[in-house]
């Protein structure tokens, strides 16, 4: 056995009575186990240091794209699997511990946040909403309808032909700026009424065509904390928003349940 641990995710003790599945470790090798600390339990495998140094993890990382891809697949599919059987408080990618003595430290300084985290994720599942737009579509309806630019058509016709000529050159930019605004505030909408039914919603980064590779553009990226009663209402509302507003130029992509990485932090 080697003498680093790496760590997947933190349970409850007990709910450490549910026998882990059989799954092997980080290193293909050695199987995952359960490491106790009174009312946390960790849920680990050993990996050998000579093989798996912070400077060979760190090359590899940066160097070796099929590793990396097949180690992350690993990582995320194990975490996957346990979130299914236990209240977890998943880790990063690559959490690494020279030895049980120092992980023991370490959730013994976080307890107390860790039982919050633990009654917070008790019964409740992370779930991921994804908002797309046809952006020439939207800007189309913004340019016949936007309150903003109607006014600033009336304006212009108001103005001397010379002036007319200058000012129409800025009405791309205003459209463009209406155009995200409105956008903005639509899936703004989405998302306050989706928190209703939820204990949490946070809001995340987009994601550029070259990710996702759609041809409709991401507008908006949000994660929920929703109870396990809530989440059929959840999925109902946003299978209702998908049916109400796909022929304006909105498409909706919701998954889950994930492990809830946005929802719970352990360092």
């Amino acid at each position: 056995m080697g003498d680093l641990l790496y760590l997947y995710g933190l349970i409850p003790t007990n709910e450490a009575t549910h026998p882990l599945p059989s799954v092997k470790g980080f290193d293909g090798e050695h199987e995952i186990f359960m490491l106790p600390n009174e009312d946390v339990t960790a849920i680990v495998c050993h990996l050998d240091h000579a093989a798996y140094s912070e400077e060979t993890i760190s090359d590899k990382i940066n160097n070796d794209m099929e590793w990396l891809q097949e180690k992350a697949f690993h990582h995320h599919e194990t975490v996957q699997q346990l979130t299914k059987q236990y209240t977890i408080v998943p880790l990063k990618f690559c959490t690494l511990y020279k030895n049980e003595e120092s992980l023991r430290e370490t959730v013994e300084k976080n307890k107390a946040k860790l039982s919050e985290t633990f009654a917070l994720l008790d019964g409740n599942e992370e779930w991921n909403l994804k908002i797309y737009c046809d952006d020439e579509q939207i800007k189309q309806q913004v340019s016949e309808s936007n309150p903003v630019i109607k006014a600033k058509r009336d304006e212009i016709r108001a103005l001397p032909r010379g002036r007319q000529f200058f000012e129409k050159k800025k009405m791309d930019e205003l459209i463009n700026q209406e155009l995200e605004d409105e956008k903005n505030r639509f899936c703004e909408d989405i998302h306050e009424k989706l928190k209703s039914v939820s204990l949490y919603g946070s809001i995340k980064k987009t994601w550029g065509k070259d990710v996702t590779g759609r041809k409709e553009k991401m507008a908006w990226n949000s994660v929920f904390l929703l109870p396990l009663a809530n989440v059929d209402q959840f999925l109902g509302n946003v299978e209702q928003y998908e049916g109400d507003f796909q022929e304006t130029g909105w498409k909706f992509e919701v998954s889950g349940p994930w492990p809830p990485y946005h929802f719970s932090s352990f360092s």
